[in-house]
């Protein structure tokens, strides 16, 4: 998760006489493809004939930064394909299965579709909705309440363990980018990258209405690429960091997606205030939630979001509880 953008993550299996001869994925965006390093780790290439291979996603027909993975099938004669699911890209999207199918190859498409589609979701939703695959997350107190009145004593203020945070920042590694507003950059200053993980930090997207954020605070460091979302016009680019105009209204949360999809970016976490999510939630346009729970309480505050949607799954990071929700 998160090394392969743009592409998608795949994997790929050969079998022959019941026993699995290689096996290969993706790893790198410009490495080779799967179904390559399968057929690269099978050792006694005349068992390719009489093979079959597996592939999570449609192999691709067109040259990219790569070569065809269906020329490759069909270079070593593997004569049974089996597809999970096509490819919605638009210079595959079924052109791959014709292509096999052209050559005379056994051809079947559809198994484990579920799983497959569920493991691509970013980029599926990215080329089928034309916009970013949205995840929101917050931690709440028990008694629900997402931050205290005032920050006076400490900043940030904890709600989850430390165990938990270490799971959030592994999931900034998972996605492309991290949303959040105005508000939570003045009261905590965060810098929103995954020093408690490894992996590459994500694109951070600022909502920034009226310019009320400084160059002294981390989001403007220029170390990480930054895109400032605001309704001034006044603004110049600079290394690392760039500008978008927006209107906020309630047509920002589409303005916004319809920019990350310009900038190619498949998948957004919105860690933002209540606000921030509450405006998300509102439009609609979200595909996800993760929600802590913890165990302390504030007995007042700012309230957490009004989230309708179902509950998928329930997890426990020590005395903390993790709840996930589909927009469905």
């Amino acid at each position: 998760m998160g090394t392969t953008y743009p592409n998608p993550l795949v994997g790929s299996v050969i079998v022959h006489d019941g026993k699995i001869i290689g096996e290969g994925w993706h790893r790198k965006a410009g490495e080779p493809h799967a179904e390559v390093n399968a057929v690269n780790s099978v050792k006694d290439k005349s068992l390719l004939s009489k093979a079959t291979i597996y592939v999570s996603l449609e192999p691709c027909s067109h040259f990219g930064k790569t070569p065809p993975c269906c020329d490759l099938i069909i270079a070593h004669k593997i004569p049974n394909v089996v597809i999970g699911t096509i490819d919605p890209f638009a210079k595959v999207a079924g052109n791959g299965i014709k292509k096999l199918i052209e050559a005379g190859r056994n051809v079947t498409v559809g198994v484990l579709e579920d799983e497959c589609n569920e493991l691509n979701k970013r980029f599926f939703t990215f080329h089928q909705k034309k916009r970013p695959y949205i995840i929101l997350k917050w931690a709440e107190t028990a008694d629900g309440f997402i931050a205290p009145i005032t920050r006076e004593e400490q900043k940030p203020v904890w709600i989850t363990n430390p165990y938990s945070r270490q799971l959030v920042h592994k999931w900034r590694s998972e996605e492309q980018a991290i949303l959040v507003g105005t508000q939570t950059v003045l009261d905590d200053n965060p810098k929103l990258d995954v020093r408690d993980w490894s992996g590459e930090n994500p694109i951070r997207i600022v909502l920034d209405r009226t310019g009320k954020i400084s160059e002294e605070y981390s989001v403007k460091d220029h170390k990480t690429k930054t895109i400032i979302v605001t309704a001034h016009q006044n603004f110049k680019n600079s290394d690392n960091l760039f500008y978008e105009n927006c209107t906020f209204d309630a047509s920002l949360p589409f303005n916004v997606a319809e920019t990350l999809f310009k900038y190619e970016i498949q998948s957004v976490l919105i860690e933002g205030g209540r606000q921030t999510l509450q405006t998300f939630i509102d439009a609609n346009l979200w595909d996800e939630a993760l929600i802590f729970k913890g165990n302390v309480s504030f007995t007042n505050g700012i309230s957490a979001p009004n989230l309708t949607g179902k509950l998928t799954e329930k997890q426990t990071v020590l005395d903390d509880e993790l709840l996930i929700f589909r927009n469905v």
